[in-house]
């Protein structure tokens, strides 16, 4: 190649200044963990943290209104995009009131977790009750942070795949971090790490096929060489599917979904809201975009698959569900039911399919962050008590945090005044919308079935006497009492008046092509 040929690519950094102030944040913070003093770590890390996520944030704001191709189209800065990278911002940071949590019980002794060694004679216990430890963790989350954002604007399939690792293996780390269930939480990582690599090498693979047939990476030029191809298409068809194992793993979809219980059981629970609620929002706005602009012209191919992968999604993940005693892996297969909820309003390949996509996502992810931050607080010797015996008669020990799990279990179950209600409605509505009405009817069957399991949770907490040797409930700081406000608030108010969130969605558009 000439060398007097070679043009530096044209980068906007305004529009691109939410990830940058991310991705500058989270190499600060590894240098932070390198030369700043044990003592003065976490608040140095805390400060970083949430400073970075409202500068993104009010960034993001400030550039709302920007609609472009950026980096030479390698990423969009787009109505759906901005929305979405709003979203995972806003989850990040409740995640990281729950992360920050250093929780007491009654009693006054500290619930966080025991470091392995400490130097001297320092004082482990104290040194834990000070958020001394596991100041790592911060580095790792805004990189996870910064994948997300990525993976959400991502229009080129390789920049797609390092957006993905860049999300993905900070996550495999976070999910072994568990310090009281040690060989469980590493059990979990390892597990996670090892499909999570099969997972993005189908990606990579089924990357290199779309080339093949395409000669490009990039979604205009996929989507241009199928129109100029028709009926040549066996190719890039398997490279579809390659592509959408990777995706689907990412969401937790039947039959790729086998991480997902050990993943939830294992993972420290504030670990597991942000996987839960951001992971889902990242993972679905990318496959939203690679379906709905790269691949709209093979729509009558992935379309059908993808009705019959919800319609087993929903299905697998509510029947499953009823037979588990652990609430964290009742709660992973639901969260593998409600993906299939959400991949119904993804196969409609319609404007309104995408809006109810988005919107499904909003109430999900905060109703997530609710739920597992209650689970971090009832605790008992070991860490957290989620034994669902164990959590009998927390109605009357506790009447607040239990009320407040009821709503989040009614909002999952689709009951009305919550906004797992409304989300389902707008899914179904856009389902109805091109006559998937066999998928609708499973929906609904699939959401009878979960309601008996969500009730059952409620049951056991208002109407069964407490246990001998009941967990206790943790005393929140101020980070977890206002996640769990958030999340409360958001659940029932997109219940009661979800009109404004539904005009903006609406009002963002439709993905640039």
């Amino acid at each position: 190649m000439n060398p007097e040929a070679m043009v530096a690519p044209e980068i906007n950094y305004l529009a691109l200044l939410p990830m940058i102030i991310v991705g500058v944040a989270a190499v600060i913070g590894v240098i932070v963990e390198t030369f700043v003093g044990r003592g003065a770590r976490r608040p140095v890390q805390l400060v970083l943290a949430f400073g970075s996520l409202a500068a993104a944030f009010a960034a993001l704001v400030w550039q709302s209104s920007t609609r472009a191709l950026e980096v030479e189209g390698a990423l969009a800065i787009d109505g759906p995009g901005v929305l979405l990278m709003g979203l995972v911002l806003l989850v990040a940071f409740v995640a990281a009131m729950l992360l920050a949590e250093r929780q007491v019980d009654p009693a006054g002794d500290a619930f966080a977790p025991r470091a392995s060694a400490l130097p001297g004679s320092v004082d482990e216990r104290e040194l834990t009750k000070r958020g001394y430890l596991q100041t790592e963790v911060w580095p790792l989350f805004l990189f996870a942070v910064l994948g997300m954002l990525l993976f959400v604007t991502a229009t080129n399939l390789l920049v797609m795949f390092v957006a993905l690792e860049v999300m993905s293996l900070p996550l495999y780390l976070l999910a072994g971090m568990a310090r009281r269930r040690r060989l469980l939480s590493q059990e979990a990582a390892l597990k996670y790490f090892i499909l999570g690599a099969f997972s993005s090498a189908f990606f990579l693979f089924g990357a290199a096929l779309v080339y093949g047939f395409a000669g490009s990476v990039d979604f205009g030029a996929i989507s241009d060489a199928l129109a100029a191809k028709p009926g040549e298409n066996t190719l890039i068809v398997i490279g579809l599917a390659m592509l959408a194992v990777g995706l689907l793993f990412k969401v937790g979809a039947v039959p790729f979904h086998q991480w997902v219980p050990d993943v939830y059981q294992g993972s420290p629970a504030p670990v597991t809201a942000f996987m839960g609620a951001a992971v889902k929002v990242a993972a679905f706005g990318a496959m939203l975009r690679v379906l709905y602009v790269a691949f709209g012209g093979l729509r009558w191919e992935w379309e059908p698959l993808l009705w019959v992968i919800a319609g087993i999604t929903v299905i697998v993940g509510s029947l499953v569900a009823i037979a588990q005693t652990d609430i964290k892996r009742m709660i992973a297969y639901s969260s593998i039911a409600q993906a299939g909820f959400i991949l119904i309003g993804v196969s409609t390949a319609t404007a309104e399919g995408l809006w109810a996509s988005i919107f499904y996502l909003v109430a999900y992810s905060f109703t997530t962050l609710g739920i597992f931050a209650v689970i971090s607080m009832v605790r008992d010797s070991g860490g957290e008590a989620t034994r669902i015996e164990q959590w009998s008669g927390l109605g009357r020990t506790n009447p607040v945090i239990a009320t407040a799990f009821a709503i989040f279990m009614l909002a999952l179950a689709g009951i009305p005044l919550t906004s797992g209600f409304i989300a389902k409605f707008v899914v179904f509505e856009a389902a109805l919308a091109v006559d998937a009405v066999a998928l609708v009817i499973v929906g609904v069957i699939a959401s009878v079935i979960a309601a008996f399991f969500y009730v059952r949770i409620i049951v056991v907490m208002f109407f069964r006497d407490p246990i001998e040797g009941a967990p206790r409930v943790a005393v929140p700081s101020a980070f977890t009492t206002l996640a769990l406000s958030i999340s409360v608030a958001v659940t029932v108010i997109l219940g009661i008046l979800p009109q404004p969130v539904l005009d903006l969605i609406e009002r963002a558009g439709v993905f640039l092509r």
